[in-house]
């Protein structure tokens, strides 16, 4: 049984500032430890389940954000920045199960703590077959095309609201209540890691058991999913994905990648009945797109510590990925 996790930041308990995420400081130290503990609590949780091989990929800013030895269960550590998968590398059709784990809102959608999709400085809103969606439902073309459900998502309640038309089979676990961008009443550490390892174990035992057994093992979470089947992401073929840009250049750039028409002044679209080939373009566009972003300083290849350009060289505000 491989599980396979691809894990964000921002979507953690307790984490509600760019502070918190991105280094160096007191506050991005906090932040690491959060982070380090949802993700042990569901490796914790999907070996409980019967997982026998687990692997991370570091989904956040730089990809480094862990000490890999402090990683639970041996799991392998997906790590560095460049992945061609980005977020979901590592994932193969060798994965019986996918988590995604302190996930977070879209930029276009309600208010979710730190809240974007890909580059908000690029990025102003996404369509998938005409649905918002946010980088859970964006991620799971990779899923879908290595045919292995989503078992589990963590985050908060505007992400979880955002991933049911994509992956209505999931075990959903809520870890703050976001009011404001910048602002959720988040659970204990200790509480959200405690849910997190149930969710995990259930996803497993769900993709492992009989199909008579199924249904008891999905009846037992609190948050009941709608099908005790694990099935694959809900994403109708051929697929259209709608990228909405910040600026006319960027739309202009962007349609430069292979696979994206320029659909609009500031809009394009990916079309494909390969999920694979369009999450590719998708990448290739959030890559691309950077040249016409009029950054500060940024580093080539960014992260969570550029910077988007503001007025008077005022310090701005950190662009994820």
């Amino acid at each position: 049984m491989k599980v396979f996790i691809s894990f964000d930041m921002e979507g953690v308990a307790g984490i509600v500032d760019w502070s918190q995420c991105r280094g160096p400081g007191q506050p991005y130290e906090e932040g690491r430890r959060l982070l380090l503990g949802e993700v042990n609590a569901a490796i914790d949780g999907a070996i409980a389940g019967g997982a026998t091989e687990i692997v991370c990929n570091d989904s956040h800013g730089t990809m480094s954000n862990l000490d890999p030895a402090d990683l639970h269960g041996q799991a392998v550590y997906v790590s560095g920045r460049h992945k061609p998968l980005y977020m979901m590398q590592g994932l193969d059709a060798t994965a019986d199960v996918v988590f995604m784990v302190g996930y977070h809102g879209s930029i276009s959608g309600q208010s979710s703590v730190l809240s974007h999709t890909y580059n908000p400085a690029v990025i102003s809103h996404v369509e998938l077959n005409g649905v918002r969606v946010g980088e859970s439902g964006i991620n799971a073309l990779v899923a879908l095309a290595c045919q292995a459900p989503v078992g589990l998502i963590t985050g908060d309640q505007q992400t979880i609201a955002e991933a049911d038309p994509f992956l209505p089979d999931a075990e959903r676990v809520v870890v703050k209540e976001s009011f404001t961008r910048f602002g959720a009443a988040n659970l204990h550490p200790e509480v959200a890691r405690e849910l997190i390892a149930d969710g995990a174990r259930r996803a497993v035992e769900r993709v492992a058991a009989e199909p008579s057994e199924v249904w008891e093992i999905a009846a037992s979470s609190s948050g009941s999913p709608e099908s005790e089947v694990l099935r694959l992401p809900a994403i109708s073929r051929p697929t259209t994905l709608e990228v909405h840009t910040q600026t006319a250049d960027m739309a202009e750039v962007a349609s430069w990648v292979r696979g994206v028409e320029r659909t609009g002044v500031r809009t394009v679209s990916i079309s494909d009945q390969d999920p694979l080939a369009m999450f590719r373009s998708f990448v290739g566009v959030t890559y691309i797109t950077r040249v016409s972003e009029g950054r500060l300083g940024g580093r080539p290849g960014g992260g969570a510590g550029d910077l988007v350009a503001t007025p008077a060289g005022q310090r701005g505000v950190p662009v994820e990925r």
